[in-house]
């Protein structure tokens, strides 16, 4: 189930910090409750990306993106992530996580993410993400512009740009029920 409570907490919590430039990187901390947990009574690998949210959210939240949303009839979508398990969060771990948008192409914004936990990084994700209207895809230039801010993006890191061009080599659609005819069920 989605933590719609803790949600509400963290949007209640930062509702009038200061606010953030689209560079700028918005930190909260957390707590691993037993329903977080998998069966090896550790963060679970899905609900870390859950998780994330509690951070993704404030983040878009404090830059003022939310309002011009709303008023144009915007949405937000996750296009893909890449994800780094390093270090275990278990039941009733205090963690800190660090939210913040790296930059942008001509179609998709990437955030990257991480949970640290006593000095130590637990996992990373880098987050790919649109902005959507009722037309597709907004450019993420014409979201900058809408919040006032510069529309050319600062230079990707080697490893953001690597992880682009590696997952444009994916195919798609992936191996699907069409190739399993005459397979045992």
């Amino acid at each position: 189930m989605y933590p719609l409570i803790r949600f509400a907490k963290e949007m209640l919590k930062y509702r009038k910090a200061p606010r953030l430039g689209p560079l700028d990187a918005h930190v909260s901390t957390h707590l691993c409750w037993p329903w977080d947990l998998d069966p090896w009574w550790e963060l679970n690998n899905g609900r870390t990306l859950t998780l994330f949210d509690l951070g993704r959210i404030p983040l878009v939240s404090r830059t003022g993106l939310i309002p011009v949303l709303k008023e144009r009839g915007w949405g937000i979508t996750v296009a893909g992530n890449s994800t780094r398990y390093r270090r275990r969060i278990r039941a009733f771990d205090r963690f800190t996580m660090v939210s913040r948008l790296v930059g942008w192409d001509h179609r998709f914004v990437y955030m990257e993410q991480s949970m640290w936990r006593g000095g130590e990084c637990c996992n990373q994700v880098l987050i790919r993400s649109a902005v959507t209207s009722k037309q597709g895809i907004v450019a993420p230039a014409e979201v900058m512009a809408a919040l006032g801010h510069p529309t050319d993006s600062p230079p990707l890191p080697d490893w953001i740009a690597a992880w682009i061009e590696a997952d444009a080599l994916r195919p798609w659609p992936p191996f699907g029920p069409a190739q399993t005819k005459g397979l045992p069920a």
